[in-house]
């Protein structure tokens, strides 16, 4: 999943019913059938769409978190073990808090990228923001500005998804001298509440 593009990814399962006219669950090896689903009823577009953009996120997030995990000195795990801590709660309580200011960063960049990438899906004409764009200005003859439109809402979007990371990496970073830094926005409005303080006592 990570080694082929995305795009591909996308028509593989859009067009699964071209290898596969039937998806059956039976008993393997046998002729033994107990559901069989028609292929193209099955994968729809959308549903085409979340399989490729699921399985090939999930295959990055994967190697995230091990990265993340495998950060941990260790001798953390050592020193829990020498405690008497089993491993799954030495996994929950020293290992994944410490990963966790790893893991968040690029997580939620590829989560962000994601979100982008699901205009690819346009080319399987699932409904997606991208799609419902070429609709649009295939009406109107727009092109240009819808895309502007489009892209202004992707701008609002990753703008939305921005506000929880940075919580979260402050969250999981305390203690830490990026965890004492202020975030822009917030410098932002400390500054507009400072100044409209200073007004009103002047």
């Amino acid at each position: 999943f990570r080694g082929t593009p995305l795009l591909v990814q996308i028509i593989f399962w859009a067009y699964a019913a071209a290898l596969y006219k039937h998806v059956m669950i039976g008993i393997p090896f046998t002729t033994v059938t107990f559901v069989q689903f028609d292929t193209n009823s099955l994968l729809t577009p959308s549903i085409a769409a979340l399989l490729a953009l699921g399985l090939n996120e999930a295959a990055y997030a994967s190697e995230i978190v091990r990265a993340g995990i495998q950060s941990v000195d260790p001798g953390q795990q050592e020193a829990a073990h020498s405690l008497g801590m089993k491993p799954a709660l030495t996994m929950r309580r020293i290992v994944l808090p410490q990963a966790m200011k790893v893991i968040i960063p690029p997580m939620g960049n590829e989560t962000i990228n994601m979100l982008k990438t699901t205009a690819y899906v346009s080319v399987i004409a699932a409904h997606d923001l991208m799609s419902n764009i070429q609709d649009v200005y295939a009406q109107n003859y727009q092109v240009i500005p819808m895309l502007v439109v489009a892209a202004l809402w992707y701008l609002a979007l990753t703008t939305l998804l921005s506000g929880p990371q940075a919580w979260l990496e402050r969250r999981y970073g305390r203690g830490t001298a990026r965890a004492a830094q202020v975030s822009p926005l917030r410098r932002l409005f400390t500054g507009v509440a400072g100044r409209l303080t200073t007004e009103r006592k002047g």
